[in-house]
């Protein structure tokens, strides 16, 4: 796999804070940059996505964003933890510490999140600020993405700190410049209004933008972001129209149906940034330094970490028995056995075993072996095109232009089924059913990738949880239950006037 590594240290000192936001969110990284151009700490804001830490704690479930893919993977039930051998993530399993807001599930992707808001204001700060025109072409693509990251930032805080979209309801505080005080929750219609306007304007600056890798933002990444977020407020006319401008301008092609599933494990694996359905990814290499504190530690059990010793996340059993058996994406998931020597044995998921529907064949290491993957090189994917297939379809259905929305979701699973006549079964549903024919689509296709949570909220959901949960099993859980979603840290709490329990 050939590596391009984004250059760049971490984030160069922050301009100085309110001293009670310092204490708390300790945006102010321990190095500085060589080369303090716009670019560079833009580079040093991408390598807090994925370093381990960003979070405040030296926690093993504290690796950047795709540590809070498996938080809101299991807090809409699709993913399971199976087993609580080392206590990671057992506060979802158990539901007990999203409620709890002195406990660190709360704290980490607050922390996380502000510290990516408060540096992208600082690159906005050294470009002139919110409403500077910027005439280098250079300086007019790092405002573009210093602006879609503190949109992403604002957007992932939503979705985690309140239970759904209401325009007068309380949001998070929203700080667009690097010396303001703190501040008090904002209504979340402010909230989202800064999140569209900033995509808007990241999506203009972005416009002939050619980015050295996946890595980095682009027009089309920003899109997909103000996609979600015009989605999440109920705007799906908007929502459709830049989930299609992806679709048919984006020189993305769908993941084909040997990427989805490989029988011989040699072009799936969703672990390749070259992927060509990839939009936004990370080339981990060697130099990242990550190894079993990371997604793949937690994930894969050909990485030697968590889910290869009894850790297991997997497929809730309820969904995947809906999977029908000429859809490829069945075949993602196996029953683990373990073997009298202590080895563990793979096999379809329809067989019985100790634990059914381990992702080992959707998320997996080159080379299969089981733990073999010490020091982390397989990639990380933060967004591809079939996500936006998915939306563009709901959207679509959502604004009653279902003829539409049926030709994009059979595109995608063209690429899906085994068995093309059962594409014409799309045909044949209309208003609710056709809708939650998407959900259910958008569910198995972004599987263990972090979106079904926001198809959850911005669809009002009700997860019902199947056997193979820990606990609660059977129990239907609507979307907006306490223990659905985070809540603002004690930290923040104790250090911001403006915000108590």
């Amino acid at each position: 796999m050939k590596k391009l590594i984004i250059l760049g240290s971490l984030l160069g000192a922050l301009v100085s804070l309110n001293s009670c936001r310092d204490e708390f969110l300790e945006s102010e990284p321990t190095e500085t940059l060589a080369n303090p151009d716009a670019q560079s700490k833009l580079n040093g804001l991408y390598l807090m996505m994925v370093n381990t830490g960003t979070g405040g704690t030296k926690n093993h479930d504290d690796f950047g964003q795709k540590g809070y893919d498996i938080y809101s993977d299991l807090l809409s039930s699709d993913m399971v933890l199976s087993a609580e051998t080392y206590g990671w993530y057992s506060q979802f399993s158990r539901l007990n510490g999203t409620a709890d807001y002195t406990n660190l599930v709360n704290y980490k992707p607050w922390r996380y999140y502000y510290r990516i808001a408060y540096a992208a204001n600082d690159v906005i700060a050294g470009l002139g600020g919110n409403d500077a025109t910027v005439t280098s072409v250079n300086d007019k693509y790092a405002m573009g993405q210093a602006k879609a990251m503190r949109a992403y930032a604002y957007f992932n805080l939503m979705q985690f700190y309140t239970p759904a979209y209401d325009a007068s309801g309380d949001g998070v505080p929203l700080y667009t410049s690097t010396s303001v005080a703190a501040q008090p929750t904002a209504k979340q219609s402010e909230v989202y209004a800064q999140i569209i306007k900033d995509l808007n304007e990241a999506v203009a600056l972005l416009e002939g933008y050619s980015r050295p890798n996946k890595g980095v933002v682009n027009k089309f990444v920003a899109e997909g972001l103000l996609a979600y977020a015009y989605a999440a407020t109920g705007d799906y006319t908007n929502a459709a129209k830049a989930s299609l401008d992806i679709v048919q301008k984006g020189g993305f092609p769908l993941t084909k149906k040997e990427q989805a599933y490989d029988p011989a494990f040699q072009k799936g694996g969703f672990n390749n940034i070259n992927t060509e359905s990839w939009m936004w990814g990370f080339d981990i290499t060697e130099a990242n330094d990550l190894d079993l504190v990371s997604w793949w530690g937690q994930a894969d059990i050909f990485t030697y970490s968590y889910a290869a010793v009894g850790d297991y996340k997997s497929i809730d059993l309820n969904l995947w028995a809906e999977i029908p058996s000429y859809d490829v994406r069945k075949n993602q998931f196996v029953t683990v056995t373990e073997n009298k020597d202590g080895s563990l044995k793979l096999s379809d998921a329809d067989q019985p075993g100790d634990y059914e529907a381990v992702p080992a064949n959707k998320f997996y290491t080159p080379q299969r072996e089981i733990q073999g993957q010490r020091n982390i090189v397989t990639d990380y994917v933060f967004m591809r095109v079939d996500e936006f297939y998915l939306l563009a379809a709901e959207s679509l259905a959502k604004t009653g232009q279902e003829a539409q929305a049926k030709i994009v979701l059979k595109k995608l699973l063209a690429e899906r089924y085994s068995d093309s006549s059962k594409l014409a079964l799309i045909d044949t549903l209309s208003g609710a059913a056709l809708l939650k024919e998407i959900n259910f689509q958008t569910r198995i296709e972004l599987w263990g990738e972090g979106k079904s949570y926001y198809a959850l909220k911005r669809n009002r959901g009700t997860i019902n949880r199947g056997p193979n949960h820990l606990y609660f099993v059977g129990q239907q859980i609507p979307y907006n239950d306490k223990r659905l979603y985070l809540k603002i840290p004690q930290a923040e709490i104790n250090n911001n006037p403006h915000i108590s329990n």
